[in-house]
C-alpha cells in the first residue's frame, strides 16, 4: 500500500482495513474494500485519512467486512454525539476481561449494599451523593467489561 501518510495510517479505519488485507486480498486495496461495499473509492480514501466521518451504515459494513467490531463502539463514542457517554471498549484479550470482570464482580457486592443504605428512605441526601457517584462509577465499569466481552465474542465466535 503505498503513498500511506502518517495521517492515514493512525486512522482506525485504514488500520482496520489494513489487518483484515491479512486474510482477503481484495482488501489490500482501497479500490477492492470499496467495490465490495459498493462504496466510492473517493468516499473511502476521505474516510481513512479522516476528511471526513463515515456514515453509520458505512461502519457497519466495515466492521462485518473487517471482522472489526469494535469499530461499531468507536463510531458511537467518539463520532456520534449521541454516543459519547457510552463505554469505549477496545481489542482485548480475554484472559484481561475475564480478570477485570471477576475484580469488579467483587466490588458489586459492596456496591450492592451501599446502594440499599443509599436508597432505604427513598431520599439521597447531599451527604448521599458522593456514595451514590461510586454506586456509578461501579456500574459503569461493569458496562464497560461487559462491552468488551461482546466484542469480544463478536470478533472471535
Amino acid at each position: 500500500m503505498a503513498n500511506i501518510t502518517s495521517k492515514t495510517s493512525s486512522n482506525i479505519f485504514y488500520q482496520a482495513r489494513y489487518a483484515a488485507s491479512a486474510h482477503n486480498e481484495q482488501l489490500k486495496s482501497r479500490e477492492g474494500a470499496a467495490d465490495i461495499m459498493s462504496i466510492d473509492r473517493g468516499r473511502l480514501y476521505r474516510i481513512e485519512s479522516g476528511v471526513v466521518n463515515p456514515y453509520p451504515e458505512e461502519v457497519h459494513l466495515m466492521a462485518d467486512l473487517y471482522n472489526t467490531p469494535e469499530l461499531r463502539n468507536y463510531y458511537c463514542t467518539e463520532i456520534c454525539p449521541l454516543g459519547c457517554d457510552m463505554p469505549k471498549v477496545g481489542a482485548v484479550d480475554l484472559d484481561r476481561i475475564t480478570v477485570r470482570a471477576l475484580s469488579s464482580f467483587k466490588k458489586i457486592s459492596q456496591t450492592e449494599k451501599i446502594l440499599l443504605d443509599i436508597t432505604e428512605d427513598g431520599i439521597i441526601s447531599d451527604d448521599e451523593r458522593p456514595a451514590m457517584q461510586k454506586v456509578l462509577e461501579n456500574l459503569g465499569e461493569l458496562e464497560a467489561i461487559a462491552q468488551n466481552l461482546k466484542v469480544w465474542v463478536k470478533k472471535n465466535l
